[in-house]
């Protein structure tokens, strides 16, 4: 029996929003739905949103899940979290934010809420015409065959929660849960990500001592730039996209944004808050980012 808080049972039991959303029937209004997983593999859901075009508000969202206990909380705990927001702050909304609002979910049922986070950005960049080959995390080296796991999206789900097993993975996304030939592969995959992890703690702690000594100098600057741009890469691959420094011009610092953040609308929420409060955190407050053509 798995140990579920009672959020978790009270929305299994009780869920809210449950269902599909009619078509638009009235001017301004947008419906559209995005959907991942596979009854086949055991969870299915199907994430309904309707968006208010001006402000690009989600007015209402509603789902429909195949599962079990935790997909169907976690995607009625998806929806109650972002009606109200704009695209771009649902964009922001990670697995972890569904299973907090749940109050904790057994990590061996994690994947829950990884699915929701990810029914959530297929449905706004289909709303946005972004074809899934130009963000979709599973465009990369296929490593687990058995559930269609890319290497991609095990890089971007150990980074953004901090995975360190296996066994971890498998929880979050289901890569090595089947007939175990990867587990090799993803072991190595994670070794290598703390690694880098390593290499560009060490280097960014080496250089901000180096800064808090004396004043920078703008070789300095762009290296500790380059740096924290570095450690941003990762997380905007796995979605398709990348950046790259183009010119620091005093306190303003101006980057490429290539592939699906290139042409994506939530652009300007990549550059505050993966990139810019970053860069302002590690090197200088004052730094402004902008994205040249």
């Amino acid at each position: 029996m798995w140990d579920y808080t009672e959020k978790v049972l009270d929305l299994f039991y009780n869920p809210k929003n449950q269902g599909a959303i009619a078509d638009a029937d009235q001017t301004g209004i947008a419906v559209v739905f995005g959907e991942v997983g596979s009854i086949a593999c055991g969870d299915a859901l199907r994430l309904h949103l309707k968006i208010e075009v001006d402000s690009d508000k989600i007015l209402d969202a509603r789902f429909q899940t195949f599962g079990c206990t935790s997909a169907i909380a976690s995607s009625s705990a998806l929806t109650e979290i972002i009606k109200g927001l704009t695209l771009d702050e649902a964009l922001n909304i990670s697995n972890r934010d569904i299973a907090d609002y749940l109050g904790g979910l057994p990590e061996a049922k994690m994947h829950c809420s990884v699915m929701g986070q990810e029914a959530l950005e297929a449905a706004i960049y289909k709303y946005r015409g972004i074809e899934v080959e130009h963000h979709e995390e599973d465009d990369g080296n296929l490593i687990c065959r058995c559930f269609s796991v890319s290497e991609n999206r095990i890089r971007r789900v150990v980074i953004e929660n901090n995975l360190t097993t296996v066994e971890q993975v498998t929880s979050y996304v289901k890569a090595g849960g089947g007939c175990s030939a990867c587990a090799a592969e993803i072991e190595d995959l994670i070794t290598t990500i703390q690694q880098e992890k390593e290499i560009t703690a060490a280097r960014v702690a080496a250089e901000l001592e180096t800064s808090q000594n004396r004043s920078l100098t703008t070789v300095q600057k762009i290296s500790l730039i380059q740096t924290v741009l570095q450690d941003v890469r990762p997380i905007l691959i796995a979605d398709g996209g990348d950046v790259e420094l183009y010119d620091v011009e005093g306190d303003v610092v101006k980057v490429l944004l290539k592939g699906a953040c290139g042409t994506c609308e939530s652009s300007t929420a990549t550059l505050k808050n993966a990139i810019e409060v970053r860069l302002r955190e590690r090197v200088l407050p004052n730094l402004v980012v902008e994205a040249v053509a």
